[in-house]
This record gives structure tokens, C-alpha cells and sequence, in this order.
């Protein structure tokens, strides 16, 4: 008999639930103990209820470029507030609206998912459909004149995905999708050239 009880699984993956109560907190606009306890309750019942195929994840979260994603996100988020709220204000004009087709790089269920999420968080976009085989997102953009035309809407959707990219790929993903790679510490490169000049 061993001496160490073995563990029960709870079955529950805590990152997936604080992931999602993240959003839900997001998607509610409101920073409240009943919007976190509500969200990780939904959380909660949500993946024990539908079981969703395990999300492959081969690269590695890289700091610097990660707080740049975040800082872009928070720009981008402000900027938008302020496109939607002027728009609003403003009745001579009328916006013209356009869904978009956008064919990303990556076919990564991550990536793809949180280049959709962080598009519909930003006001005056949504992704109204996700082909996750072919890694195409159609997004529905308030006005396209805003970003720049249709070209602008699309080019916004693929830099938000390359910063996804450069923030949590790993290198090899990174030539994949012809992106290019991060430039390496100088000790990371000192080690792999022997430190010889």
C-alpha cells in the first residue's frame, strides 16, 4: 500500500477558468466580486458541460512582446471608444458598415481564438464567423472609413494576429507563417556561437 494517497483529478482547469472569467469580466465592462464570481461560475459549468478538444500549445510566452500585445490592445481599445463614440455623436454622418473576409497566417486554434477575441473586444468590430480549418475570420467592421477602407480593416485583424504571434510562438511557428523571428539575447547568442568572435 503506498504511504501518498494518489490525487483526485477535479477535472477543472483552472487557467481555462480564470481565462474565461477574464473575458467574461471584459464583456460585462464591470470590475465587481459578483461579475468574477458569476464569470468563473459560468466558467466552471461551461467546460465541465461541453467538452472541448484539448488546445495544442508548442510555443512560449515571450515578456516584451507580450506587454507590447497588451499595450497595443489597451491603444487600440481607446482609440476605437473614442471613433464609436464621435460616430454617435456626429448625425451628418452616416457610417459605412462591411463584414470582411480575413485569411490568417497561423491555423492554430489559439491564435486564431484570441486574435478573434481581442477583434470584437475592440468597439466597432466584431467577428461574426471563425472557419477554424481554413483560418478565416469574417469580422463586421461599424466603419470602414475609420481604419483606413476595407484594406485597413483587414490589415488591422493581421496585425493584431502577428503581435499574437510574436508575443506567445515559438520560432519555428514564427518561419512558418513567414514572420520573422525575435532577435536573441546576446548571451543566448554567445552561448550558441562558443563565444568566439
Amino acid at each position: 500500500m503506498s504511504l501518498h494517497p494518489r490525487r483526485r483529478s477535479t477535472g477543472v482547469p483552472f487557467v481555462a477558468v480564470a481565462w474565461l472569467t477574464a473575458v467574461w469580466v471584459l464583456l460585462w465592462g464591470d470590475l465587481s466580486w459578483a461579475n468574477v464570481l458569476s464569470g468563473a461560475l459560468v466558467a466552471v459549468v461551461a467546460l465541465r458541460l461541453l467538452r472541448m478538444p484539448r488546445v495544442e500549445f508548442h510555443g512560449h510566452v515571450h515578456v516584451p512582446a507580450l506587454l507590447y500585445l497588451v499595450h497595443r490592445f489597451v491603444v487600440d481599445l481607446v482609440v476605437a471608444s473614442a471613433q464609436v463614440a464621435w460616430l454617435a455623436l456626429d448625425p451628418r454622418r452616416t457610417p459605412r458598415s462591411a463584414v470582411i473576409a480575413v485569411q490568417l497566417r497561423s491555423h492554430s486554434d489559439l491564435y486564431l481564438t484570441l486574435t478573434a477575441q481581442l477583434c470584437s473586444l475592440v468597439p466597432g468590430s466584431v467577428v461574426v464567423e471563425a472557419h477554424r480549418i481554413s483560418g478565416m475570420l469574417y469580422v463586421h467592421v461599424l466603419d470602414v472609413d475609420s481604419v483606413g477602407g476595407v484594406d485597413g480593416a483587414r490589415q488591422h485583424v493581421l496585425d493584431t494576429e502577428s503581435r499574437v504571434l510574436r508575443a506567445l510562438a515559438s520560432d519555428e511557428e514564427l518561419d512558418q507563417v513567414d514572420l520573422p523571428r525575435r532577435p536573441q539575447p546576446r548571451a543566448v547568442q554567445a552561448a550558441t556561437t562558443g563565444g568566439e568572435r
